[in-house]
């Protein structure tokens, strides 16, 4: 981090919760931000630096999702509404429908109310549809809610596996041996095990794809309901432990990094995901391989993740144009020195890596060519991704219910229940926990 941002930070731990504010923080011209990650805080002063006569100040509170602790410590300080409540806020993508649309929603400030003309900006600016989906508020139809990341994902794959198997890395070959549709990724599969490759790391790879490729959300007029999407994980997920297609290692394990560099019992050909798992996560595990890489069209379009930005209508009034100018800056402006640009070129600070950013409009004018991806551009399949990607199936109770499913799909896998007891037990669970019945 450079000096200057240095300067704008003051951080103390309290109680295990990361605060980070400027001196004389709480007063009338200051701004307070809740936030689970430093990465809208981080670019909150980067705005402060760029706009030395911006006249508020940042007060920050930064709690990880881990263990549970961001939502009960936001929903309180909310509920609160004391000196430390939050004007902006963000919630991630496995829980922001609960402030967008869910139980908290009365919380959020409709985008419009803030100043801001959002029908004329979500056009110009050409954001993904899933993402406004998921920040409207359908009691009254409002966006309250935007993310600033294009989540929407591709399939990351080893380009000297490619060759060796398939004679080709060409991302657009590739996607027509991997995809479209399961049946190809299989068939893909078979191909690379006889030659001694693992297509995934693991089997729970492909849950963020069919977790976010259903058409309808786990609970649908007040009952439990399983998307087939979702339930034909039990047997594609099933088809790769029994034939031996990856290395069966879980999601963020040693041996998940470990395919990443080229290591692990045998070499994985690729990993599902979105521009943050290029950048954030493979690029830095990846060892020997880095520049060994491309992107294509996976075999269903998905997105996975991102972090949504919201104001609080009971926020303190003093500031809410600050508030304002600064949700449109992160969310909307697709000027050269808008957030977006800077982030999706990499020009946030020294160093700093490219993403794929909400806006279709600025990705379309910025240059997404990786060394990681031995050249190519990100954004050409990354554009598209965003596009095709869908915000309907999401609803107020996806982590918990989609770990209860995973818990019971691991059972499955390793012969532990057939494939209706997993079902069935899934089912009960829900209902054990968050007294939600199947339909």
């Amino acid at each position: 981090m450079r000096k200057s941002l240095l300067l704008l930070l003051a951080l103390v731990i309290v109680g295990g919760v990361l605060f980070t504010g400027c001196p004389g923080s709480g007063g009338g011209n200051t701004i307070n931000v809740w936030s689970f990650t430093d990465e809208v805080p981080n670019a909150l002063l980067r705005f402060k630096e760029m706009n030395p006569e911006f006249p508020y100040d940042f007060n920050v509170t930064i709690i990880a999702t881990t263990e549970g602790a961001y939502q009960p410590a936001l929903d309180q300080a909310l509920a609160g509404g004391r000196r430390r409540a939050p004007d902006i806020f963000t919630a991630e993508a496995a829980f922001v429908l609960k402030y967008t649309q869910g139980e908290f929603a009365n919380f959020a400030l409709p985008y419009s109310e803030l100043g801001i003309d959002i029908d004329n900006q979500l056009r110009a600016a050409q954001i993904a549809t899933y993402i406004h989906e998921l920040g409207t508020r359908p009691t009254d139809n409002q966006v309250v809610g935007l993310a600033f990341q294009n989540t929407g994902s591709g399939f990351i794959y080893r380009r000297s596996i490619a060759r060796d198997v398939f004679g080709t890395d060409d991302p657009n070959r590739i996607a027509n041996i991997i995809g479209p549709g399961w049946d190809k990724y299989l068939e893909a599969a078979a191909a690379l095990r006889a030659r001694g490759y693992s297509i995934a790391a693991g089997e729970g790879d492909i849950w963020q794809v069919m977790r976010n490729t259903a058409t309808r959300p786990y609970v649908v007029d007040g009952r439990l309901y399983l998307d087939p999407a979702r339930e034909q994980f039990l047997d594609v997920a099933k088809s790769l432990y029994d034939n031996d297609f990856t290395n069966r290692v879980g999601a963020w394990s040693d041996g998940w990094f470990a395919g990443m560099r080229g290591a692990g019992d045998r070499q994985v050909f690729g990993y599902l995901g979105p521009a943050w798992l290029i950048n954030y996560v493979m690029a830095g595990n990846s060892g020997e391989t880095f520049g060994d890489w491309a992107v294509a069209v996976p075999p269903v379009a998905f997105s996975w993740g991102g972090t949504w930005v919201l104001a609080n209508n009971r926020g303190n009034a003093a500031v809410r144009d600050g508030v304002r100018q600064a949700i449109e800056w992160l969310t909307l402006d697709t000027s050269d020195t808008g957030f977006q640009y800077l982030f999706a070129n990499g020009l946030l600070a020294e160093g700093a890596a490219k993403d794929a950013v909400a806006s279709g409009a600025v990705m379309a004018r910025s240059n997404g060519t990786l060394d990681f991806l031995g050249g190519q551009d990100m954004f050409d399949v990354f554009i598209p991704a965003g596009a095709n990607a869908r915000g309907d199936f999401f609803s107020a109770y996806d982590e918990t219910i989609s770990q209860l499913f995973n818990d019971q799909v691991q059972l499955y896998l390793i012969g532990d229940k057939t494939r209706a007891q997993a079902i069935a037990d899934w089912r009960q669970n829900v209902a054990d926990i968050l007294d939600i019945l199947p339909q």
